[in-house]
This record gives structure tokens, sequence and C-alpha cells, in this order.
């Protein structure tokens, strides 16, 4: 199938941070949070697919969040870490080159991805607990990122 396929097929539509993504679960039980407002499922999972030549752009959210491959091609994972240092993960289906079913990326971390074959896209599922919300999302501002981590400038201003 193709990446035009799987946005048809799984009713997604563009997220804001790049792609496109559907939510597919929300847990029912539902917990507060004293430093949020609102209540937030305990759970919540969505499919997202990212197209060759689109980046998922730098982001951070206040809950940890795990990936999951399904389909297409591998995908970079560009984090930057609480530490400020650069990490790469890759999410795929060989595990012998490098690559996870599954990786997990912590509250707070800013990250984003890239999909490695240039003519190809990645399927992939995002889980996130607590439950996400787009109160808890963050899209990176390029210059106060970079006045914060100026020795990753050039990943910062490819992925804002």
């Amino acid at each position: 199938m193709t990446a035009d396929d799987w946005i048809a097929d799984l009713h997604l539509a563009p997220h804001p941070e790049g792609g496109y993504f559907r939510r597919s679960y929300a847990a029912a039980l539902m917990v507060m949070l004293p430093e949020r407002a609102g209540p937030r499922p305990v759970a919540t999972a969505i499919y997202y697919l990212l197209k060759s030549g689109q980046c998922s752009r730098l982001h951070r959210l206040k809950s940890d969040e795990l990936w999951h491959f399904y389909a297409g091609s591998p995908l970079t994972v560009h984090v930057l870490d609480h530490r400020g240092e650069y990490v790469v993960q890759r999410l795929g289906p060989d595990p012998g080159a490098g690559q996870h079913f599954q990786l997990a990326i912590h509250a707070g971390c800013w990250f984003g991805a890239t999909v490695d074959d240039p003519v190809s896209f990645s399927l992939i599922g995002c889980t996130v607990a607590p439950g996400f919300d787009f109160a808890d999302f963050e899209l990176a501002d390029c210059a106060t990122l970079i006045g914060q981590y100026p020795q990753h400038a050039l990943l910062i201003e490819s992925l804002t």
C-alpha cells in the first residue's frame, strides 16, 4: 500500500507537527493530575504516518510517549534529552540494523522524526500515558531552542 492508501484507509488527518494522524484509542478511566488543568485519560493511542520529505517537527509532551513501528520505511527519531544531549533512535523492522519495534520518549524531551527512505513513508503508532491532550503539547520555537542548545543549531533548524 502507498502512503495515500494508508491515509485514506485509516482516515488520517494532517497533524500540527507534520504528517498525518488519527486517535484510535482513549482509555475510559480518567486521572486528575495536579499540575494540569482538567482530567486526562490514563492512556491514548494514535496512528501516525510520515511521508518522505516531511518531518515530525521538534516538540515535547508532558507525558511519556511510546512509538511502535507498523509499516513502510524505518524512521529516525531525533531527541534532545533532559541534559541537552542529542540522541538518535531508529524505529523499524530490522533489529539487526539497530532498529527497534518500539521506543520510549520521556516527558519533557524535545523530539522529532524523519523517514529514512527518500521515496517511502513510515506508519507508526504512538501511545501516551497519562493520555495525550493538546494542552500538554508544545512545538519548538527555532530561535528559543537554538538559544538553549546552540551546539544543535543545524538539527533544530532542520526540524522546526
